[in-house]
């Protein structure tokens, strides 16, 4: 007689699913070991046990999804907070003062600051319209998404008050719609090296640039 392999068994079963079916009283008296503490249990009890884990590994999937809508229903709320206060501002020589100083209030964010080059002459006079380094406008226009990442002695950390202060930042350029020059660029700071770090997705980023851009897009020249 041919001696039966295991994965014969697998193979034949695989083929007749409905093998328990006709034959119930087997399910009784297979045992298995407990995953956990290695008692033996029946096959029925194996199964119900896999149920279990399956659903408590659903259940935490839902509620990390629930976690995740929270916390983009926050989000959403906050951008419709501060967009409000930037429409709210008619003055266009306190609307960069508005935009940071609600940008901080309403996100928590610790340290913010902007520089914005080819201004208005009406608006000229302002801190953010103060000249910067060639260099960092071609950083500018060479960003595609936010910069996130340690402080490593950028001049736009020197826009932050205790800029000394500042580990990490969030680089964020300036531009009207696919425009591939720049017209500024806002930059966010924290004490706490990884408030902004090299890993972290841009997406909220990104949607807080274009929504600053739309905003001081009228202060240009």
């Amino acid at each position: 007689m041919t001696t039966l392999q295991s994965q014969d068994v697998v193979h034949y079963l695989a083929r007749h699913v409905d093998f328990f079916e006709q034959h119930p009283q087997l399910l009784s008296q297979l045992h298995l070991p407990h995953p956990h503490d290695g008692k033996s249990i029946s096959l029925v009890e194996r199964q119900s046990l896999m149920l279990r884990e399956r659903i408590k590994a659903l259940e935490s999937k839902v509620a990390e999804m629930v976690r995740h809508g929270q916390e983009n229903d926050a989000i959403a709320d906050k951008l419709v907070l501060w967009v409000r206060a930037l429409l709210s501002e008619t003055n266009e020589a306190a609307l960069p003062a508005t935009l940071i100083s609600e940008l901080k209030r309403i996100f928590d964010v610790p340290y913010a600051g902007i520089r914005l080059w080819e201004t208005k002459s009406a608006v000229a006079f302002l801190d953010c319209a103060q000249a910067v380094e060639s260099d960092t406008v071609s950083f500018a226009n060479s960003m595609r998404v936010p910069f996130c990442g340690p402080n490593v002695g950028f001049e736009a950390a020197a826009w932050l008050e205790d800029a000394g202060t500042v580990k990490s930042l969030a680089m964020l350029p300036l531009r009207v719609g696919a425009d591939p020059q720049t017209f500024g660029m806002l930059v966010l700071g924290s004490a706490d090296p990884e408030r902004f770090h090299s890993s972290m997705g841009t997406t909220f980023l990104e949607k807080i640039g274009e929504l600053a851009s739309a905003s001081l897009a009228r202060l240009r020249q």
